[in-house]
């Protein structure tokens, strides 16, 4: 870290991930002016914006550009030393290819198990775990969606209250299930992304749906006998188009008759002491910056590694965001096989991007780059590090529900919306999401941890960031302070306490991923 003494009352500060990298980025908020001198006698010979690189020695056109001691891309013309080495400057690497990759080389050190550590949570009749107690109801096509909104807002005002320990009632809505190619390659993913919503261990053993009764995706293509294996429950089904609803109101009074029925069962739900172990947590990123990789997803790396520990699971996810350190990933590979499903659902990707006539640079967006992110190499080298250092043990497919525990890959988009669905999808009770340029995500259904990549950031929007990151840029606390306070954090959101994104209510639309056609 480069230090030096300015006529700005902020000391000027960089951060140098590693000893091989010929950039590193600026700290001070606002950024430095032009003139600024460090000690090494580096001067900034043109001003550099906060989370931005500088170059630490000369550079030749061409010569490779590196942080986290990887190639970020090459000078596409001469940068001076102490010159702002922006997405301008850049030439993006090539993708690494898919072949010849390291099979579980990455010497892993001994995981110690990571015992007494609890929380408060619903245990549901397959085993699985709440940590919130709501209703949900489930749609088979968006024709339904108005109807369902009228019904909830009445299930709120007038059944609700009678029923307190029922924290909520969601409907799980979604633009799919008809005008589509039902059939087609890619087709199963959304179908078994609505399945497996509706069996989130938040919603207990309840599953209520609501069907229009012409669309090609009805409930019992939807939820084909066996699908919802937990003793004798079935879902409840209430279908519009059938003769016995004369009139719109009694549409309402058959969902709101069905409704309570789910509510007098989930109301006799009771939290109760689980371990650690029970926890299914997704991290995710969004509104990325150059901090991400410095603080809030280092933190959180260390917090997986303490979860993992504790026996949990911990889904990290987004091919894009992953891509480009493949090689990093099935380094780390618990099996052969668990490598080839990695290289597999990355294949399966860079085919579709393909399709769409696009590449993993699509990726990154003006929000990304203004805060100091050049392009999608220099993300996923930030963005792996939530993953933490412990060996990958499992890979989920888009839409698939998570069967194990410990460190799993979930392949997913990028997209934090279309992320958080099949996070949820896969049985996710708590999501922990990372942000530098301020988000306010949530989920109505899975309560969201938010950490801040910067203190000015967790300033600023103090009451929609849960953790301060910006500690660790600034000396005032360590990664693993911060990594242990998530961890601690994620224990206490998982027995009740209600992150902001709660608090005030936020959430965003479940967004579903459909690679088939639509008709």
């Amino acid at each position: 870290m480069h230090k030096a003494t300015h006529m700005s009352t902020q000391v000027p500060r960089t951060i140098r991930m590693q000893a091989s990298d010929n950039v590193a980025i600026v700290v001070n908020d606002g950024g430095l002016p032009a003139g600024t001198v460090f000690p090494d006698g580096l001067t900034l010979v043109e001003g550099v914006p906060q989370g931005h690189k500088v170059a630490l020695q000369d550079l030749a056109d061409g010569e490779p550009v590196v942080r986290y001691g990887v190639v970020i891309g090459y000078a596409n013309g001469a940068i001076a030393r102490g010159s702002w080495v922006s997405e301008r400057v850049l030439t993006m690497p090539a993708a690494r290819s898919l072949d010849d990759l390291p099979i579980g080389t990455r010497a892993l050190r001994e995981v110690e198990p990571l015992a007494g550590y609890t929380f408060q949570g619903y245990r549901n009749k397959d085993g699985s775990v709440g940590t919130r107690n709501m209703m949900a109801i489930t749609s088979t096509v968006q024709c339904v969606s108005g109807v369902i909104d009228y019904a909830v807002k009445r299930i709120r005002e007038e059944l609700l209250p009678r029923y307190p320990n029922v924290e909520d009632v969601v409907a799980l809505e979604h633009v799919y299930g008809c005008g589509v190619a039902i059939d087609a390659p890619g087709a199963e993913i959304p179908i078994k992304t609505i399945r497996n919503l509706s069996r989130n261990p938040n919603f207990g053993d309840s599953v209520m749906v609501v069907s229009l009764g012409c669309e090609k995706l009805p409930p019992a293509r939807l939820f084909p006998a066996g699908a919802i294996p937990i003793g004798n429950a079935e879902p409840s089904v209430v279908t519009l188009q059938d003769a016995q609803h004369v009139g719109f109101m009694s549409m309402i009074d058959s969902l709101m008759q069905t409704a309570e029925k789910h509510l007098q069962e989930l109301n006799a739900r009771q939290r109760v002491t689980c371990p650690a172990s029970d926890l299914v947590v997704g991290v995710q990123c969004g509104g990325s910056d150059a901090f991400s990789g410095v603080t809030a997803n280092p933190a959180v790396g260390y917090a997986t590694d303490l979860l993992v520990r504790a026996g949990a699971a911990v889904m990290f996810s987004e091919v894009t965001e992953v891509r480009d350190g493949i090689d990093q990933l099935t380094a780390r590979a618990a099996t052969p096989e668990v490598a080839a499903a990695m290289v597999r659902e990355m294949q399966w990707y860079d085919d579709y991007l393909v399709r769409g006539g696009v590449d993993r640079s699509a990726n990154t967006t003006p929000g990304n780059k203004k805060g100091g992110l050049s392009n999608i190499v220099e993300k996923a080298m930030g963005s792996i590090v939530k993953s933490g250092t412990t060996a990958i043990t499992g890979v989920l497919s888009p839409g698939e529900k998570l069967q194990q525990k410990g460190l799993i890959y979930a392949a997913t988009p990028a997209s934090d919306f279309i992320c958080g669905t099949l996070q949820m999808a896969a049985g996710m009770n708590v999501h922990i999401f990372t942000t530098g340029r301020g988000t306010p995500y949530g989920l109505a259904a899975v309560p969201v941890i938010k950490v801040a990549t910067r203190t000015e950031l967790a300033n600023r929007w103090h009451d929609l960031m849960d953790v301060n990151a910006g500690r660790i840029a600034s000396g005032e606390a360590s990664i693993e302070d911060v990594g242990f306070e998530l961890f601690q954090l994620i224990l206490d959101v998982a027995s009740g306490r209600k992150t902001w994104a709660e608090h005030w209510k936020l959430h965003n639309a479940l967004a579903l991923f459909n690679p088939a056609p639509v008709t």
